[in-house]
């Protein structure tokens, strides 16, 4: 059960709901979002009507949920959630497409990169400044250069920059650079750093575990929501199954599913559900299809001779040739990936 506020409601207001659901024997969570507060009541809510705290003053509704998962609901909020980046609205008709280099790994590379995303359609740029990665001895990023170089090729294309946090600690530097604060796999399950991310005011892009399930993917989310911080974009990006042709399964179900569920948007990450390049076309078209508000797409100058994921890479002619055909695709499903593209439908 969640109590929503009206807006610009006082704190007196708010302290006194939070003082009666404490003497029915509940705990209450408070947070945010712009100018409106929520109240999420936590404990025995069996006997609990919410006719009991609808009538106090400042409250807006009361709202009854049946799933785990609360702020991130479609019973909580049934209109889509927008999250903007600057003139980029995810969640749109606008098939957003975020494209780049798994990791930065020198100012050339990534300039060209860049350039040539921008080119073909793109309208976010990707790269790791911290690489995650299974070996120790692997290229594991260039940290705060490289978020310096994504910064650049920002201020040269006009495209904004998405790039992955791994710790608390490292949010006020990558925060300093990115637009977009990526959660990704191997930290959907990070509680101390959902918990940080969502004190923040920057967007936060979160992939699904390559173990989770889409439950937990949406409680993920609900710590982010929870800690006051509602710009948040779901990312399907395949989970490990017994298949061996691929490197992860994508779960195109989820896509779908997801937009019953929640009132998030939801992106695809072909690149790592196929973790191969004559792959990542075909599973695109797929995603668009299904209904995702956007594609995460690896993109190289050079991917064979790629320090990360070369072998998901697409080259910029691929790539071109990749956002001609999402924007068929989206045309037929009344969608467009450039407002140039929206002035002819």
């Amino acid at each position: 059960m969640i109590i929503i506020m009206q807006h610009g409601s006082s704190q007196k207001d708010i302290d006194y709901v939070v003082s009666r659901a404490q003497s029915l024997g509940l705990a209450t969570h408070v947070s945010q979002d712009q100018g409106q507060t929520f109240i999420n009541l936590i404990g025995d809510l069996r006997a609990i009507y919410p006719s009991a705290l609808s009538g106090l003053h400042g409250v807006e509704r009361v709202v009854t949920l049946d799933q785990p998962f609360r702020l991130a609901s479609k019973d909580f909020k049934s209109e889509r959630t927008v999250v903007t980046v600057g003139d980029i609205a995810i969640g749109s008709e606008q098939v957003v497409v975020i494209a780049g280099p798994c990791a930065v790994e020198t100012r050339e590379q990534l300039m060209r990169t860049a350039r040539a995303v921008k080119d073909a359609g793109a309208q976010m740029l990707r790269g790791g400044a911290f690489k995650p990665r299974t070996s120790p001895y692997s290229f594991q990023g260039l940290g705060e250069e490289g978020l310096k170089i994504l910064a650049e090729a920002r201020e040269v294309t006009g495209l904004y920059i998405v790039t992955e946090v791994m710790t608390p600690e490292q949010i006020p530097l990558v925060a300093r650079y990115a637009d977009v604060l990526q959660i990704g796999a191997r930290n959907t399950l990070n509680y101390s750093l959902l918990h940080a991310v969502g004190e923040t005011d920057k967007p936060v892009l979160l992939k699904r575990g390559m173990m989770s399930t889409v439950q937990e993917l949406l409680m993920s989310a609900e710590y982010i929501l929870s800690y006051g911080n509602h710009n948040v974009v779901l990312c399907e990006r395949g989970i490990r199954t017994f298949e061996t042709y691929t490197r992860n399964t994508l779960d195109i179900n989820a896509v779908p599913l997801l937009k019953e569920l929640t009132h998030l948007p939801v992106l695809v990450d072909p690149s790592h559900a196929t973790g191969k390049a004559s792959l990542v076309n075909a599973v695109s078209r797929a995603s668009v299809a299904a209904g995702a508000d956007g594609l995460l797409i690896e993109v190289h100058i050079d991917p064979e001779n790629a320090l990360s994921d070369g072998y998901q890479s697409l080259n910029p002619r691929q790539f071109a040739e990749l956002m001609g055909d999402i924007e068929r695709v989206a045309q037929a499903v009344g969608r467009y990936t450039t407002p140039e593209k929206q002035l002819v439908k």
